[in-house]
C-alpha cells in the first residue's frame, strides 16, 4: 500500500505514499528546506509522480524538521544559481552563458514563477502542511496548494522587500490575503502568525503541532473520497476564477517589477540582492522583530 524511498544526503525530496494520499516532503532541515533548482525539479519530479499514480487522490507537501521552508537558497553550500538547470515550466536559452537581467529572468521565469504556475495547474488536490517558518520562497510553494494547514507555532513572512524587490515571484499577496494586509506584509517584513494567516483566509486549519499530521490525513482523506474527475475539473474551475481577478496578469506585471528591483541592485550595491546574503537578511528580520 505504501511506496517509499529511503533518505540519503542526495534526496533533497522525499516521496512516500500512504493509500490514496501521496506525501512530498522537502528534505534540506539542516538548511531550513531552503529551495534551490535541485529541490525544484525534485519537487516537480515527485508530483509528476503522483499525478500519474492513478491510487493516489491527494498529494500532500510537507517540510522535514523543524520549519516548512525558509525561502530560496541564497547562501547555503548547495546553492546552485550559477548552474544550468532543466527547461520544464518555459521555453529558454540556458542563463548560465548570459549576464545582467537577461541571465536572472531566465532562471527566475523558469525555476520559481514557472514552476508554481505548473504546480497550481496539477489536477490532484494538495495541501500544505505548514509548522515553523515559511518564508518568501516557502510561500511560494505552499500558495502553490490549494490548502493550507498550518500548526499553530507556523508563521509567515515576505522580507524581500528589504532588498528593494517587491515581493517573491509567485505574486499571489493580493489574492491569498487582501490588498490591505498584502501592504502590511510586504511593507514591515514583518511575520503573520499562523492565526493571523487563518483570519485573513490564507490559511485554511490552525492546529496544534502534535495534530498536524492527523488534521492533514482527516481532511486528506475526506477530499479522497470525491470523484477525481471531478475534483479535477472544480480545481481548474476555481483557479479560472481567480484568473479572472487578474491574478496571472498581475502577477506578469509584478514579475517586470521584481526584476527592476534586481537591475537597480545590481547597478547601485553588491549585487542584485543589495548585499544581502541568507545571514544579513536573517539578522535584519531579527532586529526588526526585536523592534516592534
Amino acid at each position: 500500500m505504501s511506496s517509499e524511498q529511503p533518505a540519503s544526503e542526495e534526496q533533497v525530496v522525499l516521496y512516500e505514499r500512504r493509500g490514496p494520499i501521496a506525501f512530498v516532503t522537502l528534505n534540506r532541515p539542516e538548511y531550513r528546506n531552503a529551495q534551490n533548482s535541485k529541490v525544484t525539479y525534485a519537487l516537480d519530479a515527485a508530483f509528476v509522480r503522483a499525478v500519474d499514480d492513478d491510487d493516489v487522490k491527494v498529494i500532500v507537501l510537507a517540510g522535514n524538521g523543524e520549519h516548512f521552508c525558509a525561502g530560496h537558497d541564497i547562501g547555503t553550500p548547495g546553492r546552485d544559481v550559477d548552474e544550468s538547470f532543466e527547461r520544464k515550466a518555459v521555453i529558454w536559452w540556458d542563463h548560465t552563458r548570459k549576464q545582467g537581467v537577461d541571465r536572472r529572468i531566465a532562471r527566475e521565469a523558469e525555476v520559481y514563477l514557472g514552476m508554481c504556475r505548473r504546480w497550481r495547474e496539477i489536477p490532484k488536490p494538495m495541501i500544505a502542511m505548514v509548522q515553523g517558518a515559511c518564508i518568501a520562497g516557502g510561500l511560494m510553494l505552499a500558495w502553490s496548494c490549494d490548502f493550507i494547514v498550518a500548526s499553530e507555532d507556523a508563521f509567515f513572512s515576505d522580507p524581500v522587500v528589504r532588498m528593494g524587490i517587491p515581493g517573491v515571484e509567485f505574486f499571489a499577496h493580493p489574492w491569498v490575503m487582501n490588498p490591505r494586509a498584502a501592504k502590511e506584509f510586504l511593507y514591515t517584513g514583518g511575520r503573520f502568525s499562523a492565526q493571523r494567516a487563518h483570519e485573513l483566509g490564507m490559511v485554511n486549519h490552525v492546529v496544534p503541532r502534535e495534530r498536524l499530521e492527523a488534521e492533514v490525513v482527516e481532511l486528506a482523506e475526506r477530499i479522497s473520497d470525491m470523484p477525481s474527475f471531478g475534483l479535477a475539473l472544480t480545481k481548474k474551475a476555481i483557479n479560472q476564477a481567480e484568473d479572472l481577478q487578474g491574478m496571472r496578469s498581475g502577477m506578469d506585471s509584478v514579475f517586470g517589477l521584481h526584476h527592476a528591483a534586481h537591475a537597480h541592485n545590481a547597478e547601485v550595491s553588491a549585487d542584485s540582492l543589495a548585499g544581502l546574503d541568507a545571514r544579513g537578511m536573517a539578522k535584519a528580520n531579527k532586529r526588526a522583530e526585536e523592534a516592534r
